[in-house]
């Protein structure tokens, strides 16, 4: 089913893009060393694609890479200036890459590549990407197996839940990738009721609503987690999964 705010939402995070620099979870480094784990050889030159304010920029930086971080949006380039000043950090989208044809062995994309055009990306990320390459969306979402979890997300509807359509993400198909692998991988972020609505705040579909919608699912999810047992007193560990994808480029 096609989403009238696609477009909409996927150019809004720059609004926010200072509190998701503060309250968007990072992502485990087991996940980041499996998908690197993915190529030929022993990748050194990373790109993150739609980088944002670099959560993964960081991790892939922490593990010693050579990464340049590709982002459209100025406002969440200049957060990722502030979290990595040591990656390079280039305007551009997942569909016209500014870097040279075979140039870096891995191409991660953190809570993105769902926003891309992505038969039109897969083909321009198979152009920079050397043979043997990898390719590694990973997406970071709440772990609605946990029961209070599943009760707080179901408050939010979509605004609080992975993307929708990652699912079918796992299926696509491209001349110039091996099928996708997948894994996930389980964490959790510290936050309190209220960092956590911060959190919420910096989805899209919360961004994108008329603001009496977004103020009243916020106070739905407040009054849940003062009445919770698990989160109404101080901090609380928010239990995350980081489901992951890997496509070995021919």
């Amino acid at each position: 089913m096609s989403d009238p705010t696609h477009a909409q939402r996927a150019s809004s995070f720059g609004s926010r893009a200072a509190a998701y620099a503060e309250h968007r979870p990072g992502y485990p480094r087991e996940a980041i060393e499996w998908g690197l784990s993915g190529a030929t050889g022993t990748p050194r030159r990373v790109l993150d694609l739609g980088a944002g304010t670099g959560k993964l920029t960081l991790g892939l930086a922490e593990l010693g890479l050579d990464v340049t971080a590709v982002e459209p949006d100025p406002e969440m380039r200049a957060e990722l200036a502030r979290t990595v000043p040591g990656a390079a950090s280039l305007e551009g989208r997942a569909e016209r890459i500014p870097l040279p044809d075979a140039g870096v062995d891995a191409v991660f994309v953190g809570q993105a590549f769902h926003w891309f055009d992505v038969p039109a990306a897969m083909t321009e990320i198979a152009r920079v990407l050397r043979p043997g390459g990898v390719l590694v969306p990973m997406w970071n979402y709440e772990d609605d197996s946990v029961p209070w979890v599943e009760q707080f997300t179901s408050l939010g509807r979509d605004g609080a839940r992975k993307p929708a359509r990652t699912d079918d993400l796992r299926e696509m198909a491209h001349p110039e990738f091996a099928a996708f692998e997948s894994d996930r991988f389980r964490h959790v972020q510290r936050r309190t009721a209220e960092s956590l609505l911060e959190t919420i705040g910096t989805y899209s579909m919360v961004i994108v609503s008329a603001p009496d919608e977004s103020s009243a699912m916020l106070t739905r999810m407040r009054e849940f987690l003062s009445a919770n047992p698990a989160t109404a007193d101080g901090e609380f560990d928010l239990p995350l999964i980081t489901w992951a994808l890997r496509a070995r480029r021919r």
